[in-house]
């Protein structure tokens, strides 16, 4: 079976879409979870399934240590799912074409360091786009910018608050993240 290790900042929906997808599939399984936020409700959800976790801070996400307790868990792909600090060069050099990310926008817009979440909604909002989405992509040194994997489009109506967009947005990650994971998972 393959493995997956999960990094997440959050609530932890993603990674709840993701861990239910392979449960039902028996094609993978998230092998473990890497968090930075100790009370982040996706350590509520690693818990009750088993899933054993790394809380890291500031300074372990670079040690040495990190990259050797993931390579333990021998993954298949690294998945970003609500994760919201830079990967080290050490563990995207160890894992190349292997550590993917999600977006809630269609990058290039509204990506970068300090665009996540309700702040990228109101961005798009601002700028009056008629559209918006998800991007899943691979990691590289720099936020949002690896090789871009696959998009999918929403529309925005007239009227469309952050909140009304977040779970636009939401409904797309939930139908194409889990199955992109699956798909590259079975190209390796």
């Amino acid at each position: 079976m393959k493995s997956i290790v999960v990094f997440a900042s959050g609530k932890g929906s993603n990674t709840l879409s993701i861990i239910e997808h392979f449960n039902k599939t028996g094609k993978a399984r998230v092998t473990l979870l890497v968090c930075n936020n100790v009370g982040a409700g996706v350590v509520d959800i690693a818990l009750k399934y088993n899933i054993p976790f790394i809380l890291i801070d500031k300074n372990t996400i670079s040690e040495p240590l990190l990259l050797t307790q993931i390579n333990e868990y021998k993954p298949n792909l690294i998945v970003l799912a609500g994760f919201l600090w830079r990967i080290p060069s050490s563990i995207i050099s160890a894992y190349p074409h292997k550590i993917i990310n999600i977006h809630p926008a269609l990058l290039p817009k509204y990506g970068g360091k300090g665009m996540y979440g309700s702040k990228v909604h109101q961005a798009v909002i601002e700028a009056n786009e008629t559209e918006t989405g998800i991007t899943i992509h691979y990691v590289n040194e720099h936020y949002d910018e690896g090789a871009q994997i696959l998009k999918a489009h929403c529309s925005i109506q007239n009227g469309d608050d952050a909140l009304i967009i977040a779970k636009k947005v939401a409904k797309l990650e939930r139908a194409f993240f889990p199955k992109t994971i699956e798909y590259l998972l079975d190209e390796q």
